[in-house]
């Protein structure tokens, strides 16, 4: 069997999900393809996996290739593609979305999922995606496609509309949604043996039923408690609490993140509100160089000391794997199309992160049904957005970058259409090379 890795570089990552592969009887004795176009980060991910392969019983085997012209041999036969790829990296491309839209007044946080900062990023991804699946087409044609990539609704929702590839979309915020929840508001005695439904998109899947061991919904006292954790000035979770006072309930993704996905806490005219919801700006690229940075200290010590064994992580990849090779089914929450309404209220073209069963015959979404009205209506201002952004990169009209800008819930809240539009041809000049050509 063969398992390829793109986006390789990404070390980190790549230790995390090809580790679990290796944890896995079904999985270990695979060929663990690494692709990337960085020669430093790639060979700096070969040394790691070698050393992690051979201290968990030396099976399988790690091949690398580099560059696109390497590209297709790196795909030739994959059963599974893992796509873990940032187009632009930090610099250049990170540091352009957050300081252009900075000149406008428009502040972000972490821009890789939705607003200005994730529609320039899946302009720029896409492209390089769509040529994987033509290489995939011809050289894999049945290999499924794990997409960890973000923004994870625009890439992997495009790659379901416009590619012949089977396409899972995959978010590590489905497992541990309940859980900080439940820690957050000191009810840690509730986690065992809890019972839970999520669905809606990506980064905003609402967590719709959640239960104890014995079947009693735990809602009532979550919310007896979140005023508490609102008021306090120390916490930094405060805007998913906010949803569950405003819309019922709370959604997979961290404060951080939905804070931007919406009109109402990054406001210019209301200041105050980022000190009162501890909203962190700037927040990604800070990020950055922190891990930058703190990838190099790791990786020295890791030279100097050895790869510690590694333990089965949370990541969805691996368990997918596993459970069509094996046919053992396993439940995931997964972003697929949502194909036959399988939540009934969000449009058919629609990517949305469901209860997904896995077994030898794949990926298969389940069916939800409807939202909750304000839930799918929350769902529904980041879908447009999402739709449009897919629209542009598929017909490459300009118009269509500009009216996924004019929709974004932020953007729209701070600037009027002309500056959106100005802002907009400012990116894309920003951007270069690194977007196609728009009419």
């Amino acid at each position: 069997m063969k398992i390829t890795f793109m986006g390789a570089g990404s070390t980190v990552f790549a230790r995390s999900v090809i580790g679990d592969c290796m944890c896995a009887e079904a999985l270990r004795d695979s060929t663990f393809a690494l692709y990337d176009i960085d020669a430093k980060r790639l060979e700096e991910s070969r040394v790691i996996l070698e050393a992690m392969r051979t201290t968990k019983g030396g099976y399988g085997k790690i091949e690398c290739y580099l560059g696109v012209e390497q590209r297709k041999d790196a795909l030739r036969g994959a059963n599974f593609v893992i796509n873990a790829i940032q187009v632009g990296l930090y610099d250049p491309c990170t540091i352009i979305d957050f300081e252009v839209p900075k000149k406008y007044g428009l502040r972000q946080t972490i821009g890789d999922t939705l607003g200005i900062g994730g529609i320039m990023r899946a302009l720029r991804t896409i492209p390089v995606m769509h040529d994987f699946a033509d290489d995939m087409a011809e050289v894999c044609p049945d290999a499924l496609f794990l997409n960890y990539t973000n923004p994870m609704a625009m890439l992997s929702g495009y790659m379901q509309r416009y590619t012949p590839i089977k396409t899972v979309g995959l978010c590590h915020s489905v497992q541990c949604c309940s859980r900080d929840l439940l820690n957050d508001l000191d009810m840690a005695d509730k986690l065992e043996g809890r019972k839970e439904l999520i669905a809606g998109i990506n980064h905003m899947a609402w967590l719709l039923d959640i239960r104890d061991k014995d079947g009693n919904d735990l809602y009532p006292e979550i919310k007896s408690r979140i005023d508490a954790k609102i008021e306090d000035p120390d916490f930094h979770n405060k805007v998913r609490l906010e949803y569950i006072k405003h819309f019922g309930y709370y959604c997979t993704e961290s404060s951080e993140h939905n804070a931007e996905y919406n009109m109402f806490y990054i406001k210019s005219k209301y200041p105050e509100l980022i000190e009162r919801y501890n909203i962190p700006l700037d927040e990604y690229p800070r990020r950055c160089v922190n891990q930058i940075e703190g990838w190099k200290k790791e990786y020295q010590e890791l030279l100097e000391n050895g790869v510690k064994d590694h333990e089965r992580s949370l990541e969805y990849a691996s368990r997918i794997m596993e459970a069509i090779v094996t046919g053992n089914p396993y439940s995931i929450g997964g972003n697929v199309l949502n194909t036959g309404h399988l939540i009934t209220n969000l449009p058919e073209n629609a990517c949305v992160e469901v209860p997904c069963l896995v077994d030898g015959y794949g990926v298969h979404g389940c069916h939800v049904g409807a939202l909750p009205v304000q839930c799918a209506a929350m769902n529904m201002t980041n879908i447009n957005v999402q739709l449009l952004t897919i629209e542009a990169a598929a017909t490459r009209k300009k118009e269509h970058i500009y009216q996924a800008a004019m929709l974004d819930p932020h953007t729209a809240s701070e600037l009027d259409i002309d500056t959106i539009k100005k802002m907009v041809d400012d990116l894309i000049e920003a951007h270069g090379d690194y977007l196609p050509e728009y009419h």
